[in-house]
């Protein structure tokens, strides 16, 4: 008899086991995320050399590279990050009564990355004191370039720059080496002096 008996009990159980599977939460998939960026602390240097006829701040943690594709021309250089895998890409061009030319050169190759972008904003530094003229295009989205510039003095000299890394192209992942690098490139802007 207690056979008979222990058979219920153990049904009963199951039922029950599986009628009430207990007071869980929902659980969801972990997002995505991304390794830390460990960034170096800011400190920055003056870029002075007699071949070049300007003048920056620019970060400690980058060094100056000569542009290898153009070696007879020494304002073409990259500041390189290697630690971060980044250069800002650097060339002067003197200017022989055609800035509305280089100027539309300029933003050409930035709207060249409206069809990655998702959103191009631009943003004007006026140093009238210094004859410093400059805009800075920052392409938001999946873009090869995040932050393109140029400087001038609207008559004798012009310089221009493109932020990129040797990584493909991911919003997320670069967002925080882009908000770090943007910060240089302001301070590059608002240091900058002719000679």
């Amino acid at each position: 008899m207690q056979r008979k008996q222990i058979i219920p009990a153990i049904l009963l159980a199951v039922v029950i086991f599986l009628l009430f599977p207990g007071c869980k939460e929902e659980t969801s998939p972990r997002p995505r995320g991304y390794f830390r960026i460990d960034t170096p602390e800011k400190h920055y240097q003056t870029f002075d050399t007699s071949s070049c006829p300007f003048t920056f701040r620019y970060p400690e943690y980058s060094a100056i590279e000569k542009a290898a594709s153009h070696p007879d021309k020494p304002c073409w250089f990259n500041l390189s990050t290697q630690q971060l895998n980044a250069k800002i890409h650097m060339s002067y061009t003197p200017v022989n009564n055609n800035v509305a030319d280089l100027i539309e050169d300029s933003r050409t190759l930035a709207y060249k990355h409206a069809i990655k972008a998702e959103a191009i904003q631009e943003r004007r530094f006026v140093n009238p004191d210094a004859n410093v003229y400059a805009l800075k295009y920052e392409l938001k989205g999946n873009t090869a370039s995040s932050v393109q510039f140029f400087i001038t003095d609207s008559t004798k000299h012009f310089v221009r720059g493109a932020l990129y890394f040797r990584a493909q192209p991911n919003k997320d992942s670069l967002a925080p080496l882009i908000r770090f690098f943007d910060a240089d490139i302001d301070t590059l802007i608002e240091s900058f002096k002719w000679r």
